[in-house]
């Protein structure tokens, strides 16, 4: 509980001074300025870059909309802008650029600082400018729809984390394009994270299949109560780039659907530029993966909302959430600076468009790369003070184009020594894991294939007939193609069934996934074989008789 209190203290001390400061380290000496004011020179500064989080109802516990709200915080204000300690910026600055950075400049720190030294002085009230003003509660405006957790939660004074799925159907009769996403907490002081996923029908019954006991034997992964954690005796890869998948290991609790929108304690709403929005199949559900943290030591309640701004109109291209991930690290007792990488290829020409970086309390910092098919390296982003408290979706100025065939990279050390004030065990062995002391190691970002929305052809689904069987893609490994209702339907072990849809005869893509398959026939006009390309990779899978 003491560290659970020294988690929550933090969270909330930044939330009480969340003034933006600029990335970097510079010891630069402030000077006073003679005469600076709040209402003149300070406000303007607060309104711009501050009042989103601190005015009434919003996210900070305090406003700075006035002087007398704002008087009493002036030298902590001081402090943290100038010695550059306030999160909620932690990008270093040597590399992108990013439409969210909201950092203060020089002048602007100096102002702030000149005004504390001066007295915290108010100044003529007639200067003061106009106070902004916020359209709703909601971030993205009046939402289209909003869908709420059916019931409330209660999470018991003495419960640890738990990670809750929450199914809310849409009850969409038509297929609907989204082109912004916010997730509102019913109580942030035991919300942690949540990530929204679009389930379709058809991966309901195979997420319930993949999360049964005898699946789960089958994983390097076991059930402890709502959590799902790596076996302490599982196979360990710290390198993922060198691992299976780029270090990704089927089965773990982030593979209910296709993700939609998050949030975590400083992340912006996930709104998508003109002309390219996520889709939401007609008959889905949206499912909540809540993650709740005790951190009151009272019986709590939450209920959830999350709400929707539709396209318009059928966007010309559709973003895509992925994370390079690792699930096989294995952090040893005591490590102040232990090493862990994970890749993703594209498969496409492609865009970057957002990065977001997610490891627990031992993280220490992440870093994004690109290496380019013509051998070029490119840093893409780097946090090096990653705050476990504050966690920011980093999104692009200009979107990073990523040619097909570049390895992304991300890397990420963890601290588990006793220096690390919110370790909450720094002697023992550390693996992946859902709760907040398990870690985690994910380099989220979305992303769009430089390619149109891919469109099916209309086929005779007769032709379908000859595609059904089941292919092997490695030993013990097989994947069952089906039709159903004249779709045609894949099953690969431990992974959503999903619908492929046809590009031409032979040719066939997925919504689910950014991937294509390619049945193959022999010299004799049989389909004997089919080809995967995901991920910059080609999977042969050779048909079998089961």
């Amino acid at each position: 509980m003491a560290k659970a209190f020294v988690v929550c203290f933090s969270f909330c001390f930044l939330l009480a001074l969340c003034i933006v400061a600029p990335s970097g380290a510079s010891d630069a000496k402030v000077n006073a300025k003679s005469g600076v004011t709040f209402s003149k020179d300070v406000a303007p500064i607060f309104f711009e870059n501050c009042a989103e989080c601190h005015r009434p109802g919003a996210l900070a516990p305090f406003s700075l909309l006035s002087y007398k709200d704002a008087r009493p915080w002036a030298r902590s204000i001081k402090e943290k802008v100038v010695n550059r300690q306030m999160p909620p910026w932690g990008a270093d600055p040597r590399f992108g650029k990013f439409e969210n950075d909201h950092s203060l400049s020089e002048s602007e720190i100096a102002t702030i600082a000149a005004w504390v030294d001066g007295g915290a002085k108010e100044g003529n009230a007639k200067d003061l400018p106009p106070a902004p003003k916020f359209a709703s509660d909601w971030k993205i405006g009046k939402p289209d729809a909003i869908l709420t957790m059916p019931q409330e939660y209660t999470l018991a004074a003495t419960s640890g984390d738990q990670y809750i799925d929450i199914e809310i159907p849409t009850n969409f009769t038509e297929d609907r394009w989204v082109q912004a996403v916010e997730i509102h907490p019913g109580n942030d002081r035991i919300v942690h994270h949540v990530i929204a996923f679009v389930q379709t029908p058809e991966m309901t019954a195979s997420v319930k299949r993949a999360r049964s006991p005898e699946a789960m034997a089958k994983t390097i992964y076991y059930q402890d109560g709502s959590l799902i954690r790596v076996r302490q005796d599982a196979v360990v890869h710290d390198d993922g780039c060198n691992a299976p998948n780029g270090g990704v290991a089927r089965g773990s609790s982030l593979e209910l659907g296709l993700p939609l929108g998050f949030f975590t304690p400083g992340k912006d709403p996930d709104v998508f530029p003109k002309g390219i929005a996520k889709s939401i199949p007609a008959g889905s559900k949206i499912v909540l993966q809540m993650h709740y943290s005790q951190t009151t030591g009272k019986v709590e309640k939450d209920r959830t909302s999350v709400g929707f701004l539709f396209a318009k109109e059928i966007p010309e291209r559709a973003m895509m959430s992925m994370g390079a991930m690792n699930n096989y690290f294995k952090i040893l007792p005591g490590a102040d600076n232990h090493e862990v990488t994970a890749c993703f290829t594209f498969g496409r020409d492609a865009e970057i468009h957002t990065m977001l970086p997610h490891m627990h309390v031992r993280g220490k910092d992440m870093k994004y790369e690109a290496i380019y098919p013509d051998g070029r390296k490119e840093t893409l982003l780097f946090v090096p003070r990653y705050d476990f408290n504050w966690q920011t979706m980093y999104r692009l100025e200009k979107p990073a184009l990523m040619p097909k065939g570049t390895k992304l990279i991300v890397t990420a050390h963890f601290d588990n020594s006793e220096r690390n004030k919110y370790n909450p065990a720094p002697t023992k062995f550390v693996r992946f894991g859902d709760p907040t002391y398990d870690e985690m190691m994910i380099g989220y970002f979305d992303y769009v294939a430089k390619t149109p929305i891919r469109k099916a052809v209309t086929l005779d689904t007769k032709i379908y007939d000859q595609y059904v069987g089941n292919y092997q893609i490695a030993p013990n490994v097989v994947v069952k193609v089906e039709k159903e209702n004249n779709k045609l339907m894949f099953t690969v072990p431990m992974q959503p069934r999903v619908e492929a849809y046809p590009e031409s005869e032979s040719s066939f893509f997925f919504t689910a996934v950014d991937a294509q398959v390619t049945f193959i026939k022999n010299d004799k006009g049989v389909t004997d074989e089919l080809l995967f390309e995901y991920m910059g990779r080609k999977i042969r899978a050779k048909r079998v008789n089961q």
